[in-house]
């Protein structure tokens, strides 16, 4: 892997995408990092880099294997589709282009011409409109790998912390019925396989958050603990994993607990994603475990309302990046 470059998605044009991506090449071009290009979208990265006064040179490439030589020279671009930039006014021509450039960095990456795909903020709604029937990226690219929806699962990551929503993008008031001891152990070995075959974790640890205040109080508070989540957990102990559990979930986060485990496995999307944004905002990646590609994100969202403003950070881009790049270099030496 140590030949090929990273593919960037260019998420959705009218959003931060272009600018956190042009920021990143500008600061992460001479520092210890895979290379990487963007699958399309040269007329809009050279807009956004005008209208912000951002010095990146784009260099035009035919083909993935240029990039690698040619990335000191400016942010190598795959040609391809294109479309206006007017940042924070999404279109269908705009989200046609975000589709386009997914669909590329992605095909680039399983024909092992990109080592992995680092994917921009894109907007559902807009991709809805343009004939995109996946509720997200992440189940999207799990039937592109030949994959379940179940076998792909998202983990938010930080500096202080790896945390796993078993259910995602459901109702809260659904999550006690989809909480089953099935769910929690076929998520948790995905977790435990990608953590060591991406993190280089040998024997990674797992916490397993109960569901309930004070992980149900023995029965007082609801009994999904009893009836779900602690048989799960000594199912997966059984199998040898090192999985903790049921924690309750205010306690779960806490420094000293935070240092007991390398993943938390939580049962509902918030109690997840809240304590990953509070740590670790600026430098949150969002990594899709368990495909035969390496797959990141920034863990946010298009931010239509300030793009093209000069006001967008580039730290959780940058993060997503080189957290690509160091689970490539993981995969290398597994």
């Amino acid at each position: 892997m140590a030949d090929r470059p990273l593919a960037i998605a260019l998420g959705d044009p009218a959003g931060i995408g272009p600018e956190i991506i042009l920021a990143s090449y500008g600061r992460l071009r001479d520092a210890a990092c895979r290379p990487f290009f963007v699958a399309g979208g040269e007329d809009v990265l050279r807009a956004a880099a005008a209208r912000l006064g951002l010095d990146c040179p784009l260099v035009a490439i035919g083909d993935p294997s240029e990039a690698a030589s040619r990335f000191s020279e400016g942010l190598p671009v795959l040609a391809g589709m294109d479309a206006d930039y007017t940042p924070g006014q999404p279109s269908e021509a705009g989200a046609a282009l975000a589709l386009h450039s997914l669909a590329e960095a992605v095909r680039c990456s399983l024909e092992n011409k990109a080592t992995g795909v680092v994917t921009a903020p894109v907007s559902k709604a807009q991709l809805a409109a343009v004939g995109f029937e996946y509720p997200g990226q992440t189940e999207f690219l799990a039937a592109v790998c030949g994959l379940a929806p179940e076998d792909a699962v998202m983990m938010l990551a930080g500096p202080s912390l790896r945390a796993v929503p078993l259910t995602v993008h459901v109702a809260l008031a659904d999550v006690p019925h989809l909480v089953t001891s099935e769910l929690i152990t076929h998520k948790a070995r995905i977790v435990a396989a990608a953590l060591q075959r991406d993190f280089g974790i040998a024997a990674p640890r797992l916490a397993v958050a109960g569901l309930n205040p004070h992980a149900g109080e023995g029965g007082q508070f609801g009994d999904e603990e009893s009836r779900a989540i602690a048989p799960a957990i000594a199912a997966l102990q059984a199998e040898g994993l090192r999985v903790t559990g049921p924690v309750p979930g205010d306690a779960l986060f806490t420094p000293l607990l935070r240092s007991t485990y390398d993943a938390a496995l939580c049962m509902y999307h918030d109690q997840a994603l809240i304590p990953v944004k509070a740590l670790d905002f600026d430098q949150g990646v969002n990594v899709t475990l368990g495909l035969p590609i390496i797959r990141t994100s920034p863990d946010h969202g298009t931010a239509f309302d300030i793009a093209g403003q000069g006001k967008a950070e580039a730290g959780a881009m940058m993060a997503a990046i080189r957290m690509a790049s160091d689970c490539a270099a993981a995969r290398s030496h597994g």
